[in-house]
């Protein structure tokens, strides 16, 4: 990496508006590749709306349509979501050089891997995004609460790279930490998403506080499988992680994960990487995980529902 890197946000929905947007607020030169969003971005640029940290309007901005128009970068940030990979092996390699490094802020298992698969293990860092956000139009989000990120390299027992990307995030104004094990903070973010973005579905579309009143001891099983089939693959999480993990989510109100956002959108739902493959994974390993397998059908089912 270099001390001023140039790169470009892949996907620019709430997460890739938000952290690309302090990156560039930061003095970083960060180019966006959007799609519906490019008029509106071109004209006005884009707005960061944060209840704890006050307005951050950027009026102007390097928005482009093609991968091309960007050219190559350092380090290449991709924000969509994984039902949107299919397009990546046509978005990548304009943006690659030599040393290009990829890091994908996606949820669920098995990102890094398709990244990895394709251009190579020693390129690629993964992302987890803890942060409660909303975008209320294609060039604004409105920002609720957190905003840490996590930040891993795909090859184990590396970890230059994921600091220096963590200290350019901590220079723009963002609470980032570089980890060791990236695979493990993979199943600690998935103690919360499994449980929460599913159920919020599920259940008929409610908000997490509606999931505690109504649905914890479905929320304390799922927890429990996630935690069984981490284990399994060497990653063990501590038991109280659960608890902490639900007051946590007390103190969000009525927030409606990314899912139900999605869902209510009539957007695809993201139902592999977070339910899915964990279930891949629990067969490999022998764990026994009948709520999560329930809730995986269930969330195929509401998705077809919609689907004319």
């Amino acid at each position: 990496m270099t001390s001023r890197p140039k790169i470009a946000v892949v996907g620019a929905g709430s997460i890739g508006l938000f952290y690309g947007g302090h990156l560039a607020h930061g003095g970083q030169e960060t180019h966006f590749l959007m799609r519906s969003g490019y008029e509106l971005a071109k004209a006005h640029g884009i707005n960061i709306s944060s209840e704890s940290e006050g307005r951050i309007l950027l009026p102007k901005i390097h928005a482009h349509q093609t991968p091309e128009s960007i050219g190559a970068c350092d380090l290449v940030i991709i924000a969509l979501k994984t039902t949107s990979n299919d397009a990546l092996p046509a978005l990548i390699p304009p943006l690659l050089n030599e040393h290009t490094r990829l890091l994908t802020l996606q949820n669920g298992l098995g990102n890094e891997d398709f990244l990895a698969q394709r251009w190579g293990a020693e390129r690629v860092l993964g992302g987890l995004c803890f942060v409660c956000l909303t975008r209320e139009n294609p060039v604004t989000v409105e920002h609720f609460g957190h905003g840490a990120i996590s930040l891993g390299e795909f090859v184990r027992g590396s970890s230059e790279t994921a600091g220096q990307v963590a200290g350019m995030f901590r220079a723009c104004g963002v609470n980032a930490k570089a980890v060791g094990d990236l695979l493990l903070e993979r199943w600690r973010k998935l103690v919360w998403n499994i449980p929460f973005n599913g159920l919020s579905v599920a259940r008929g579309g409610i908000t997490v506080d509606h999931i505690l009143e109504r649905h914890l001891p479905e929320v304390h099983e799922l927890m429990r499988e996630v935690l069984a089939i981490a284990a399994a693959e060497d990653c063990e999480i501590e038991s109280d992680f659960m608890e902490v993990q639900i007051e946590r989510t007390r103190l969000m109100g009525p927030y409606q994960p990314s899912t139900l956002v999605d869902w209510k959108a009539g957007s695809p739902l993201e139902i592999e990487p977070m339910w899915g493959t964990p279930l891949l994974r629990d067969a490999a390993s022998g764990v026994s995980t009948p709520a999560l397998k329930a809730l995986h059908a269930q969330l195929l089912d509401a998705d077809a529902k919609r689907k004319p």
